[in-house]
């Protein structure tokens, strides 16, 4: 509350005798909050309500300046007070693609974000930000012993474990980097992108993680959502027009689609082992259990990919440990079936 009577009195002096009504718009994984403000003359804006102390408006306003640059549609930047960690943000609406898709509109809403993230891609330059580089994604596949199979399971690794998950976390690893390098949003999924009516279409949000790094992470991100799933095929489809508009737009893409698709599908591993991860210790740590409700999707994405690869297989028992199944002759059963 002491926050908000901050930020009430900060837009008090930006809008000298305006009235402006404050209420909260959203909150993310992380210590920012959002609040939407509404003036008397019916503009709306949204203030970013980061605290110093746990997180950094920063990166935020760099990515959104490369971003923007790019000629994709983020929040503008209208004030701003650093010291105290608010921003106010014009106004992208409060739908979000996981709220507006249906099945009639998805390929539209689809094809632009796919277009948007083409532009970004364009866009990139090296040294502009992190790498997302060997340590970072190791950082992130660790995630999921740690939180997902210890915390949450109860799932001990013994030596040989650990072994055979090095060596499966390091053919990840060294399969990502070997793809060539964008800007990567990092979360380019439903729940960070806006449906805005008219031009623009769609809203980009939540940035500020962003990296250079794979090429394909993005699109993993946006067709293998924590948040909402479609058919295999619809999701290949997507995808295919993603690398034909690639191609055309001259970005690095590989040549071959079908070496493009596993790329993107040993991305995915990397992705849903982290998400796994993470969404266990938001639960665990942090008190969160929003994300719960997600994890057998994820686990889902991950257990396909590790059964379409052997090379993948050490994960693949984890996870058959984690569901208490068994293999058998090939086929995987419920053990609580036999």
């Amino acid at each position: 509350m002491q926050r908000q009577e901050q930020i009430k009195t900060w837009l008090a002096g930006l809008w000298a005798g305006e009235d402006f009504s404050l209420a909260a718009a959203s909150a993310d994984a992380s210590f920012r909050r959002y609040f939407r403000a509404r003036r008397g003359d019916g503009k709306s804006f949204v203030i970013m309500d980061a605290p110093p102390a746990n997180e950094d408006c920063r990166p935020w306003l760099h990515v959104q300046r490369l971003f923007h640059a790019a000629g994709v549609h983020v929040p503008e930047v209208l004030a701003e007070d650093l010291e105290r960690g608010f921003l106010l943000l014009s106004d992208l609406g409060d739908q979000t693609y996981l709220q507006a898709l249906t099945a009639e509109n998805a390929g539209p809403l689809y094809g632009d974000a796919i277009s948007a993230l083409v532009d970004i891609q364009l866009a990139s330059r090296p040294g502009m930000l992190p790498d997302y580089d060997h340590a970072l994604l190791r950082r992130e596949l660790d995630l999921f012993p740690e939180w997902f199979l210890a915390r949450h399971h109860g799932i001990a690794l013994d030596a040989d474990d650990r072994r055979a998950i090095d060596e499966v976390f390091g053919r990840i690893i060294a399969t990502n980097l070997a793809e060539p390098k964008v800007y990567v949003h990092r979360d380019y999924h439903s729940r960070n992108l806006m449906r805005i009516d008219g031009a623009g279409n769609p809203g980009i949000i939540d940035f500020q993680d962003a990296v250079y790094g794979p090429i394909s992470y993005d699109m993993v991100s946006l067709l293998k959502d924590a948040y909402v799933e479609w058919d295999e095929d619809i999701a290949l489809d997507w995808l295919i027009r993603y690398w034909e508009q690639a191609r055309r737009a001259g970005l690095p893409v590989a040549g071959d689609f079908g070496e493009f698709y596993r790329s993107y599908e040993w991305m995915g591993v990397q992705r849903h082992v982290k998400v796994l991860g993470i969404f266990a210790r938001l639960w665990h740590r942090d008190g969160k259990d929003g994300y719960l409700k997600d994890l057998p999707l994820v686990a889902r994405y991950l257990r396909k990919a590790c059964e379409r690869y052997a090379e993948l297989s050490p994960l693949r028992h984890l996870l058959d440990r984690v569901e208490d199944k068994v293999t058998v002759l090939g086929y995987t059963l419920d053990q609580r079936d036999l």
